[in-house]
């Protein structure tokens, strides 16, 4: 169901956290927010129109990552934490953000072990929190608190019931954490509590029921429908050579994505395509030969057949021109 460039690779091991750390990064383009946040693999596809602009507020201790993520544009987030550690997702307002094509209801956090991937929808101006913990170190706090936790079941689980009071009161710790002005002699203890809330949620927390059978279809068909554009990249695929390809109406087609992502298929292709476009040359610039790239070569391998029209589309999503991003970015 996902797809990563072909200079990505999992997070193979463990981070290593060097004392405590409190660092903002602020990025204006949503390529090089995913990549800032530490020692995750992710791809943003920005998927609403206008300039983008991120903000991460990310702290880092041994075995512990608690971070902040902001973002002006609703985006489509391919995921992986590194390996032996939980993930858990807080969205202090429920907006409708999807995990894997559920949606996120108030009450609810989101969670996946380290080395799975998954995909997050997440709508414009929005914020998510989020905490990753090595699973030795969630082990022990839970022994030490007396929590009895199903880990299997916590492994398997997408989404957790935990109720609205306990969800704002681990969210209002991370948030005090994640204050710069906070005395640097109370981090530590707030860290902690951060801890115990998550445990206090995990302990009292439902898992919500495995995703049904037919979700389960209608992600397969999105999935399969991705996997075919980016197999015939350079290639104007339409509906109609979807619905073929994957043996289903079009009506069927646009209630699948529709219900998985909450956007219409040719959106989303076009989106991931001008995504793909813009990725390539802020690579071509970050490497230095932004001088030799032919934005009209980079379109078409990207299946724009139609310079015209790409250019304007391409605009119209990132609130600049492809020449103006290639020259900003050299």
């Amino acid at each position: 169901m996902f797809h990563h460039s072909s200079s990505s690779a999992r997070p193979g091991a463990p981070p290593v956290h060097i004392g405590e750390v409190l660092r903002t990064v602020v990025a204006h383009d949503v390529d090089e927010h995913a990549h800032n946040l530490t020692n995750w693999e992710q791809r943003y596809d920005q998927i609403t129109h206008g300039r983008f602009c991120g903000e991460l507020n990310e702290w880092q201790a041994d075995g512990l990552q608690i971070f902040r993520e902001r973002s002006s544009r609703a985006v489509l987030q391919s995921c992986c934490v590194w390996p032996d550690a939980f993930w858990f997702g807080i969205e202090p307002q429920a907006r409708g953000m999807r995990i894997n094509g559920r949606n996120v209801g108030a009450g609810m956090i989101m969670t996946q072990p380290g080395h799975r991937e998954f995909e997050l929808m997440t709508p414009d101006d929005h914020e998510i929190l989020g905490i990753v913990i090595q699973r030795n170190t969630l082990l022990a706090a839970a022994d030490r608190l007396g929590c009895r936790i199903d880990w299997s079941r916590l492994a398997a689980a997408e989404l957790l019931h935990v109720g609205q009071d306990a969800l704002l009161a681990c969210a209002q710790h991370i948030q005090t954490l994640l204050d710069p002005q906070s005395p640097q002699s109370a981090q530590a203890m707030q860290q902690d509590q951060v801890i115990t809330a998550l445990l206090a949620m995990l302990d009292a927390g439902e898992v919500e029921n495995e995703a049904c059978t037919s979700l389960l279809r209608r992600r397969r068909i999105v999935g399969d429908a991705r996997d075919y554009a980016m197999d015939n990249q350079d290639v104007p695929i339409t509906i109609s050579m979807l619905c073929e390809q994957l043996h289903v109406s079009r009506r069927t087609l646009q209630y699948c994505f529709e219900d998985v992502l909450g956007i219409s298929p040719m959106t989303y292709l076009r989106s991931l395509r001008l995504n793909g476009v813009r990725r390539q040359l802020m690579q071509s610039a970050a490497a230095g030969a932004s001088s030799e790239v032919r934005i009209g070569d980079v379109a078409a391998a990207w299946g724009f057949s139609n310079f015209s029209q790409f250019s304007c589309d391409y605009k119209k999503l990132f609130g600049e021109s492809p020449s103006s991003a290639l020259r900003t970015a050299a």
